[in-house]
């Protein structure tokens, strides 16, 4: 069943699965896409302007870690590595907070959530990441920040291409 979700960058799209329009073509994450292999697909969260924060998606649509094939699973490993290595040397990430859920409205993706010290405002445990993201997402459109985020993306870029 087709929803509305409004984007980080003020666009409302209709998507059944987000996942999959941001994984064929059908959306384009904002700043572009990060990084692509025949098997996932990485681009900045698109609903929470963070700099750095990375979506790690499955091009295949499935939802449990346990569905993932040998093959998916060593490039899956080996990705969240690029990620993170280019994640602390190009953007000074020093902390990230790694989250996946099985019951999302959106197939397999692994959320990569940088912690910066504004965010040390809202505690710093994992139940600080929900307030984090609703504070960035309504309080973090601003051109300056966005500024910020597609420079971070453009740098990862970089980094792993």
């Amino acid at each position: 069943m087709a929803r509305f979700i409004t984007l980080a960058d003020g666009r409302t799209v209709e998507v059944v699965c987000l996942s999959c329009a941001l994984t064929g073509g059908l959306i384009k994450p904002t700043g572009g896409v990060i990084y692509e292999t025949d098997r996932f697909h990485v681009h900045q969260d698109v609903a929470y302007p963070i700099r750095g924060l990375v979506i790690l998606a499955s091009k295949r649509h499935f939802y449990g870690m346990d569905e993932l094939t040998d093959e998916e699973s060593a490039e899956f490993v080996s990705l969240i590595k690029k990620i993170r290595r280019e994640q602390r040397e190009r953007l000074g990430i020093e902390s990230v907070y790694y989250f996946y859920n099985e019951d999302t409205t959106h197939h397999f993706h692994l959320w990569m959530v940088p912690r910066y010290d504004w965010m040390t405002a809202f505690g710093k445990s994992v139940e600080s990441v929900r307030p984090v993201l609703l504070h960035a997402r309504h309080n973090m459109n601003d051109e300056v920040n966005m500024a910020s985020v597609i420079e971070g993306i453009q740098l990862l870029r970089e980094g792993l291409n």
